[in-house]
This record gives structure tokens, C-alpha cells and sequence, in this order.
């Protein structure tokens, strides 16, 4: 009969504790960037609610802070955030015509969970925080 080749025992054991942090990093990159693209989706959409809200006919015309109102509610209810940073938005408009363009843009510093730590530990803090920007522009009803 064969013999077991006893020198061979653990191989598989090393190899899977070889692997395992780059699998793990793999893991946590997805992780990651689905968080920051989904974010990045909704502060698009918030700035879009704001212009909306904004810019639909009606008496008296909704003001800055009202905008500012929507989106932040919008923010609260479909943003991950993690206790990461603060929301930054601005309306600005040309006018309140007909016609007359309304300028809303939310700024939003993404804060990475995994990745922040590891930037700071091996490369001094390089790349833990990326700024999040979408600007709206829509035109008076």
C-alpha cells in the first residue's frame, strides 16, 4: 500500500494563513467602495430634491433654507454614515424667474471605516477621507 506523505501535513494550513489578509483586504475594499458609490448616489439625489423642491412654481417661492431643509431630511434618511462628516449644501440662484437657473450642490466628506486605519498606520493617513461632491443645476418653472 502508499504512504502518506507526512511533510506535506500543514502545507494547506500555511497556505490558507498566507492568503487569508488578502482575501480579507479584498473583502473590505468591496465593502468599501459600495458604501462610497452609494453615498455618492445619494447626495446626487439629494441635490436633485433640493433643485426640485426649489424650483416648482408656487407662491411665495421656496427660500435657501427651506432647500437646505430638504436635502438634509433626504440625507438623514438614506445616507451612511458611520458618526463620519458633516454635510456641507448651497443653494444659489440668478433670479426666481421663469427661465432662471437654481444651483443646489451638497459636499460630503466620505469617510473610509477599514481603510482610514490602515492609512494611517502604514502610510501616515494618505488617503482616509475623500470629498463627495454633486451639483444640480435646474431652471425655474
Amino acid at each position: 500500500m502508499g504512504r502518506k506523505d507526512t511533510s506535506q501535513k500543514g502545507a494547506s494550513l500555511v497556505e490558507f494563513a498566507l492568503v487569508l489578509p488578502l482575501l480579507m483586504l479584498i473583502l473590505w475594499g468591496i465593502i468599501e467602495f459600495s458604501l462610497l458609490l452609494y453615498n455618492k448616489q445619494v447626495i446626487t439625489n439629494a441635490s436633485r430634491e433640493g433643485a426640485r423642491a426649489g424650483i416648482v412654481a408656487q407662491s411665495p417661492r421656496v427660500t435657501g433654507g427651506e432647500i437646505v431643509g430638504v436635502v438634509n431630511n433626504y440625507c438623514a434618511t438614506y445616507l451612511v454614515t458611520f458618526g463620519g462628516g458633516v454635510l456641507s449644501i448651497s443653494s444659489s440662484a440668478a433670479g426666481t424667474s421663469f427661465g432662471d437657473p437654481l444651483t443646489v450642490t451638497v459636499t460630503y466628506p466620505y469617510q473610509f471605516l477599514v481603510f482610514h486605519n490602515i492609512s494611517n498606520t502604514f502610510f501616515g493617513g494618505s488617503f482616509g477621507t475623500i470629498p463627495l461632491t454633486a451639483v444640480t443645476v435646474m431652471r425655474y418653472e
